[in-house]
């Protein structure tokens, strides 16, 4: 018998909830039983990013960094991007701080296109869409189209690790706590960053030091990124096919808290089974460890 040639099974959330209802002895029946379900799914996400690291989350990005003079540069940075369309932009500078004319907020320019878009810190508050912003040392005003967005900042779970490149070297940067950062006695001073500090606020930031020496280095780092969000029963889940089992058995388990609590158990039991096996594999694989003695080494 021939087989079918195919490698692309998937499921959609309709029937990873039709199977979780089925281990639970239950039908899906009512749109409440697909919200529900949706609920516990983005729950059950949230879950598995405290349970440690998932590789298909891991994103590289890259960041110039910006020195301002001499004397100041910017040393804090959103993890991810924060970028804001603006009626023109080539006559701000870099690291420069903007004030919103209406709303009264600030943030500082990262990196600065020749077209209508500027990537930014982590603005004070909120723009308001259509208010004049000026530059603190061009003075140069322009127009904002919308508020920024921080949706990709928030989605940001962790650091990894991170290196500073200058031209074309990366040499590794070493990751502090904020004991540590705050115990550093001048934060101004300038060089090139060999430390970094992460703050996971809801909008998190990292914190380089020594302060910029120029603007042409650039901060390059992993991060973790939450998966994204089950919206819609016809909507795929952002994992890998082989996280399928252990996300059935999950949702099982957390629907049999509200719908069959007599499974709780045996599901519970079943879905660390299906994690446990799943994250083992999601591992970077290495080249193993291996020991040969020599003769030398030997004794009759």
């Amino acid at each position: 018998m021939a087989t079918s040639g195919s490698v692309d099974f998937n499921l959609d959330v309709a029937d990873i909830t039709e199977e979780a209802f089925e281990r639970c002895g239950l039908e899906f029946r009512t749109g409440y039983d697909s919200k529900t379900s949706r609920r516990s799914l983005n729950l059950l996400f949230a879950d598995w990013a405290n349970r440690g690291l998932n590789l298909w989350t891991v994103e590289k990005i890259t960041q110039t960094v910006a020195q301002l003079s001499t004397s100041s540069a910017i040393t804090t940075y959103p993890i991810g991007t924060i970028t804001m369309t603006v009626g023109a932009s080539g006559s701000f500078s870099i690291g420069e701080t903007i004030t919103g004319g209406t709303s009264g907020t600030t943030a500082s320019i990262i990196t600065k296109p020749s077209g209508t878009t500027m990537t930014l810190t982590v603005p004070s508050a909120s723009f308001t869409a259509s208010e004049t912003i000026t530059g603190s040392s061009s003075s140069a005003t322009t127009t904002v189209t919308s508020d920024p967005s921080l949706a990709d900042v928030q989605a940001t779970v962790d650091v990894l690790e991170a290196v500073v490149q200058r031209s074309s070297q990366d040499i590794s940067v070493t990751r502090i706590s904020r004991q540590e950062y705050l115990s550093i006695p001048t934060k101004t001073t300038q060089g090139r960053p060999t430390q970094f500090y992460i703050n996971r606020q809801i909008t998190p930031t990292v914190t380089v030091w020594p302060a910029p020496e120029n603007s042409t280095d650039s901060f390059i780092y992993y991060r973790i990124k939450r998966m994204q969000d089950v919206d819609a029963a016809t909507n795929n889940a952002d994992i890998p096919f082989r996280f399928l089992p252990c996300l059935v058995a999950g949702l099982a388990y957390q629907l049999s808290l509200k719908k069959a609590p007599q499974r709780t158990q045996i599901l519970k039991m079943l879905y660390e089974e299906e994690f446990e096996r799943a994250s083992a594999e999601d591992i970077d694989h290495g080249v193993p460890l291996r020991l040969v003695p020599t003769f030398q080494s030997l004794r009759v």
